[in-house]
């Protein structure tokens, strides 16, 4: 969010890692509803708890997902909330699913400069 949108590629990365659209690549398209999927299934499962943008990064035959979360409910929570979403992916996904969450206590601790 910190450089307009043509940046991306040059000074910015992508919010997706996979190899799918490149020439000859297999199923992009399926790989593109997967992602939306994900994004949506986690803003819905972690209601007003994601504090950014999720990261969704595709190696070989896993999936790993990267989010910075608020610190709002208890631990026992988020650690049901973590098996939950992981389990549930990987059952619908038929693929490894690995949560990779960084916490926050408040959202004006994650930074961002809009453009």
């Amino acid at each position: 969010m910190a450089g307009p949108p043509h940046t991306i590629a040059h000074i910015k990365g992508w919010n997706s890692w996979n190899t799918c659209n490149m020439l000859d690549g297999l199923r992009p398209a399926e790989t593109a509803i997967d992602d939306e999927f994900i994004r949506r299934f986690m803003t819905g499962t972690w209601h007003d708890l994601i504090a950014s943008e999720i990261i969704i990064k595709r190696q070989h035959n896993i999936i790993r997902i990267a989010a910075i979360t608020v610190q709002k409910i208890s631990v026992t929570k988020v650690y049901f909330l973590i098996g939950y979403t992981e389990e549930l992916l990987s059952y619908w996904l038929q693929c490894p699913i690995k949560l990779e969450l960084q916490t926050v206590e408040d959202r004006s601790a994650v930074v961002f400069k809009y453009i």
